[in-house]
């Protein structure tokens, strides 16, 4: 097929609330490079990124929690993940399922007509371990919040489950990033691991992936979501509380103190975490959705040998992984709703709310 010349899209045109989202029709169908490919988009995952980069929640000036506005105090210069600036208007959505319609000139051309998911995180093609060289979809360059995106060919990857595109939307951001996250600490069979924020994004994915390695999981999620977050593969969930009655509560679930702890939470419970790991235990976090700025006693982390991990880049085999991973069933999708294109401020809105099970994506087809 060819593509249109104009399509629709949802442009951020600055940092600020949802109204800085607008819903155009006349958006210019972007044209593949030589090692792209054109993906007419069907349904695109939001993840904290999204609304990370869309309130400048990034720039070191900012001390709060993720909020859904706009914060006065950031400085636009560092307001994205890397550090630097968005350049406006930008195409956020970093979650692509699709089909491909058109290739580049050295792109493979056998991709065409085949249901891909995307790898947001998109390396440099001559340099792919070099990670200040990375760039993520929806951030610096336009992503999948549109009917059409190009992305590197490197990065679409066909996909054979037996899922609705909605359903293979919920997967790319939250399952590499829980994916990366255990890796990073080397998660092993018979260890035990604290999730808390298990009924979102990552941490469904956490739970899941965690199961998968055959550890035992003890997760931390509202009281309504116990019981989906349990038909996950948690061994014992927690009601969250607050950061004391959830630390103590976790521990006691456990029989005592954790091998690991995977969090994408932060905030004031960042230190009793750490107090909860057993010695030589490890701490890894790919986001801060509570607070970044923590408080931690040092004597805890170097008294107990403990291991601290940082994880957002991953390596080139994860999202093949991850990929054999959906085809095989080994994971199953937590589609917590969906939203036309033209309600995305409202999906935004929702989402920023936590009110939801697992992941909210964007249909359109």
């Amino acid at each position: 097929m060819n593509p249109p010349n104009t399509m629709r899209a949802a442009l951020l045109v600055g940092h600020g609330g949802p109204e800085m989202l607008q819903v155009r029709d006349d958006v210019p169908v972007p044209v593949p490079g030589p090692d792209e490919v054109l993906i007419a988009v069907a349904a695109c995952g939001i993840n904290n990124t999204d609304i990370n980069t869309r309130v400048a929640w990034y720039s070191k000036s900012v001390t709060a929690a993720t909020s859904g506005e706009g914060y006065a105090d950031a400085d636009a210069a560092d307001s994205t993940w890397g550090g630097r600036g968005v350049a406006f208007p930008r195409i956020q959505g970093a979650d692509v399922v699709g089909r491909v319609v058109a290739s580049g000139d050295r792109s493979d051309a056998d991709l065409i007509g085949r249901r891909v998911m995307v790898e947001p995180w998109l390396k440099d093609l001559t340099d792919p371990s070099d990670r200040s060289k990375a760039r993520y979809l929806g951030s610096e360059v336009d992503g999948g919040f549109a009917e059409y995106v190009a992305v590197p060919a490197v990065n679409a990857y066909p996909i054979g489950a037996d899922l609705s595109d909605a359903e293979l939307a919920t997967f790319a951001c939250a399952s590499s990033t829980a994916e990366h996250m255990l890796q990073r600490i080397g998660l092993t069979s018979g260890e035990s691991i604290a999730v808390p924020g298990a009924s979102g994004g990552v941490g469904s994915a956490l739970v899941q992936l965690a199961r998968r390695r055959g550890a035992r999981v003890v997760a931390i999620a509202g009281a309504s979501k116990a019981t989906q977050v349990l038909e996950l593969g948690a061994d014992a969930v927690v009601p969250r509380q607050g950061p004391d009655h959830d630390v103590a509560a976790a521990v006691e679930a456990n029989g005592g103190p954790f091998d690991a702890v995977a969090d994408v939470v932060g905030g004031d419970a960042v230190g009793l975490w750490l107090d909860a790991l057993a010695g030589r235990g490890r701490y890894v976090t790919s986001g801060a959705i509570a607070g970044p700025i923590v408080e931690v006693d040092l004597r805890t982390v170097y008294l107990n040998d403990l291991d601290l991990f940082g994880a957002t880049i991953y390596g080139p085999r994860l999202f093949a992984d991850l990929v054999g991973y959906i085809e095989r069933g080994e994971i199953r999708p937590v589609l917590g709703g969906t939203f036309p294109l033209e309600r995305i401020r409202e999906a935004q809105e929702a989402f920023v709310r936590k009110e939801h099970f697992g992941n909210l994506v964007i249909t359109l087809s």
